[in-house]
């Protein structure tokens, strides 16, 4: 019997990385998860979440983005448990999170490397708003009384401040609105969009903020 097709609702920006838009799996109804190869030749230090343009969550819910590291584990053990990084939801459509590329490569260690390449997995959960705002509060909490925190504290949101939100939020509707006529389906109603097409609106948006820095931060743009 043929699966139906994955749903989407959310999408991921690794920088200088095409797209994410389909997710690896679906867990559940309300969680989905996205495996990221990691490459050494192209690190990135900040990955975009956002909401799908006309997407809307459930009344009273948020979606909650947790982060599962690369790790040498030997064979036997289950994958590193996820560790939250924030979320998004109405009124917050997207979210910047930086990662120390530290983290992106598997420590040394006595097991023998894995002949599968390492990846980089993002879960995202509909959960009670409430319980989001709270996780949220406790990360800034727990982020603030570490301070510099050295290496547990290498996984940290990016600031939030409002113009950077936006700003992110209208490169997003800009790389969205110039792939979306490039977009094609395979079986089973899988979109992709073509590497080339993610290059093409790179070197354009990336020509047109060389010769008009400020063109984002006008709305009708």
């Amino acid at each position: 019997m043929e699966q139906p097709p994955i749903l989407q609702f959310f999408g991921l920006i690794p920088t200088g990385h095409a797209p994410i838009l389909t997710p690896t799996s679906a867990p559940s109804q309300t969680s989905l998860v996205y495996t990221i190869p990691l490459d050494s030749s192209r690190p990135f230090s900040h990955i975009v979440v956002f909401l799908l343009p006309g997407i809307e969550l459930p009344p009273d819910t948020a979606a909650a983005v947790y982060i599962s590291l690369p790790q040498c584990l030997p064979q036997a053990q289950a994958q590193p448990p996820f560790k939250f990084l924030g979320g998004i939801g109405p009124g917050k459509e997207s979210a910047i999170f930086k990662i120390s590329p530290s983290l992106l490569s598997p420590p040394s260690s006595s097991f023998t490397p894995s002949p599968t390449p390492p990846t980089l997995t993002i879960g995202i959960s509909i959960e009670p708003a409430s319980t989001v705002a709270s996780q949220i509060a406790s990360l800034q909490s727990q982020n603030a009384g570490d301070g510099k925190g050295g290496e547990t504290n290498a996984l940290v949101l990016a600031n939030k401040k409002p113009d950077t939100l936006m700003l992110a939020q209208r490169i997003i509707k800009n790389a969205f609105n110039f792939l979306a006529s490039f977009s094609g389906n395979l079986e089973g109603g899988v979109e992709v969009v073509p590497l080339k097409a993610f290059e093409e609106w790179w070197r354009k948006f990336e020509g047109r903020v060389r010769s008009d820095p400020g063109f984002l931060e006008r709305a009708g743009d």
